[in-house]
């Protein structure tokens, strides 16, 4: 609890105990109103204040005008405890509102926590703390174990682990070594590491998610937009119609020949005032998708704006890139198949052969083979384009390519049945077996297609620009509904707007991409999505909700967040708007006093914050 909430708790306090204690003296006339200012002042000043400064800017028609008005009226009237404990109970719901949005503030906070206070340069064999934004790209800075990496780059000294917790909401720790690209906002846990600078701060991964949430706000959802617009025109309508609540009935009944009863209309109208403060809807709906927006912060789901979270919430279509999203993008040796000398020196012929390309596949073969390689081994090193290479190993001749590096040679090879590139080799002129070389699918990525369908996707494809038999393999295995394969960039938004035509103007779709390659599919969508997204500028601009991590199960994580805000925000549009016509028809008709208007006011306020402030709770999966 912050300064200015303690202040506002003892004053609640003070004013609590002296509306009490006077209650409860027997005294009448001036002397009971003149006790009774000194409560009803110390609670309500500022409310006055700003109900007369909203007088005098022409601002009239707010909640600080309809509090202090009907509780000048009731005090007017002789109701003084009434009149008091309106304004009193109408500060604790403003207490409770404000302590409400500091804890969802606190929230986003905790995400802002891995804004970098410095950046260390080495001076003269001397560590100089610096304002990371006078940091030059190419910079060596010293990250200590327990300081935050403040600006993005590449190790060129030490190992360590990193936590990466503030960026994806994981707790697992990151190894990180010599050549390893990091990113600011982690934190360096174990070893001291050296860093070479890649981008400027202002530029870096950090500034970028720090921008991309401070401006979330901004971004308003059409609940939002209807609420503002709702309350410019209702807190005028039913300030008239208590106007006339308080006027017309008395008249009519002059009119007719009755006692007017001027004190009892007033009153009515006075209810009736409280009663229709919109502000339960005012706040808890704005402080809903707030919460809503800090619960994903804090699960490494950085949403751009509350209409996002709308349109998220109302998704039908998830549409998927294939590399990078649901596969990991990162060619590996997968089997070795028709050999008949052993997998190891079968990889070792290969990888030495391969040694002097930097092709994907030369390097996945590399590392299959987990030895420093020997260049001095490799002689006749000859690379034919479109087929492979042939070289000399310790003497003996080496080829290594597709089918067609095969027929060119006039070797007989035997046919791959698994999907995925297949690497022939020949040794000494003889056929000896062939490697296949796969992108590996994710972890998660099959469970993550099956979450989805629980959550109520109706549609899960497929867009990938690899042949239709390594797509439809991949689809298959995760429980994909459509792929389409072969395409190039300009054909992937051909097929989403496709996509798009066939469906309702309900359904949303969303597309699911790296960010890099697909900005223009990641635009096109009525949502983007960019998962593992650190360190992917393309992905922080293109996309409207950013995954901050690899799994692909944060996408049905981030459905689901958006679905419990939506639904909590119109639990609350329909719990107080209904709550406030039926306390209104009744304060109208005489049925309803001043209490039961403290309850349709900061009762309704109270409970729509607290169920507001559920968003900012996300289980986990």
């Amino acid at each position: 609890m912050n300064k200015k909430q303690k202040k506002m708790l003892i004053r609640i306090i003070i004013s609590l105990v002296l509306v009490v204690v006077f209650s409860q003296l027997p005294v009448e006339g001036y002397l009971r109103f003149g006790l009774f200012m000194i409560p009803y002042l110390i609670i309500g000043y500022d409310i006055l204040k700003k109900a007369c400064k909203g007088i005098r800017n022409k601002q009239v028609f707010d909640e600080n005008f309809l509090m202090a008005v009907a509780t000048i009226g009731a005090i007017l009237l002789g109701d003084y405890t009434e009149g008091t404990a309106v304004m009193l109970f109408y500060q604790i719901g403003e207490l409770f509102q404000s302590y409400a949005v500091g804890k969802s503030r606190r929230n986003i906070s905790e995400l802002m926590d891995i804004r970098p206070d410095y950046a260390n340069v080495e001076n003269n064999g001397q560590l100089e703390q610096v304002d990371p934004d006078e940091v030059a790209v190419g910079t060596i800075i010293v990250v200590q174990p327990g300081e935050k990496v403040p600006i993005d780059g590449v190790i060129t000294e030490g190992t360590s682990t990193l936590n990466t917790s503030a960026l994806t909401g994981e707790s697992l720790p990151r190894s990180a070594k010599v050549g390893d690209e990091v990113i600011s906002g982690c934190i360096n846990m174990t070893g001291l590491l050296k860093i070479r600078t890649t981008k400027e701060f202002g530029e870096s991964t950090v500034s970028k998610i720090l921008e991309l949430v401070e401006n979330s706000s901004s971004r308003k959802s059409k609940s939002e937009n209807f609420i503002s617009k709702f309350a410019k025109y209702y807190t005028p309508a039913v300030c008239y119609g208590a106007l006339a609540l308080a006027l017309i009935p008395p008249i009519v009944l002059l009119i007719m020949g009755k006692p007017a009863m001027w004190g009892d209309w007033i009153y009515r109208a006075l209810t009736f005032l409280v009663i229709s403060c919109p502000c339960a809807l005012v706040i808890s709906i704005p402080l809903s998708f707030f919460a809503g927006i800090g619960g994903a912060s804090n699960q490494g789901v950085l949403v751009k704006g509350s209409n996002y979270l709308e349109t998220l919430a109302q998704t039908k279509y998830v549409v998927f890139d294939k590399t990078g999203t649901m596969t990991q993008g990162v060619f590996e040796v997968s089997g070795i198949h028709h050999n008949e000398m052993s997998d190891e020196k079968l990889l070792e012929y290969a990888a030495l052969a391969e040694c002097s390309s930097s092709h994907p596949i030369s390097k996945s073969l590399q590392k299959a083979y987990g030895k420093p390689v020997d260049r001095n081994r490799v002689t006749d090193i000859e690379e034919i384009s479109g087929n492979g290479v042939i070289a000399k190993v310790d003497g003996v001749s080496v080829a290594a390519g597709n089918a067609k590096l095969m027929k060119k040679l006039g070797i007989a090879y035997q046919e791959c049945h698994h999907v995925g590139t297949v690497v022939h080799m020949a040794v000494d002129g003889r056929y000896a077996g062939h490697i296949l070389i796969s992108d590996i699918i994710k972890p998660h990525a099959k469970e993550a297609i099956a979450e989805l369908k629980k959550a109520g996707i109706s549609r899960t494809v497929m867009l990938t620009g690899d042949s239709r038999r390594v797509a439809d393999q991949v689809a298959t295995e995760l429980g994909i509904d459509e792929v389409y394969s072969e395409l190039l960039p300009a054909d992937k938004v051909t097929k989403v707007e496709e996509l798009l035509d066939k469906k309702t103007a309900k359904e949303k779709l969303a597309f699911v991409g790296d960010g890099i390659n697909d900005a223009p599919v990641l635009s096109r969508a009525d949502i983007g999505i960019a998962m593992g997204a650190l360190g992917s500028d393309a992905a922080i601009e293109a996309a409207d909700i950013v995954l901050m991590d690899d799994d692909p199960l944060k996408i049905s994580k981030a459905i689901k967040i958006a679905r419990k805000c939506i639904r909590i925000v119109y639990e609350n549009i329909y719990f107080a708007i209904g709550i406030k016509v039926l306390c209104l028809l009744l304060g109208a008709i005489g049925l309803a006093n001043m209490w039961m208007a403290i309850f349709a006011d900061v009762g309704v306020m109270i409970i729509a914050v607290l169920n507001a402030i559920r968003a900012l709770f996300v289980k986990k999966l």
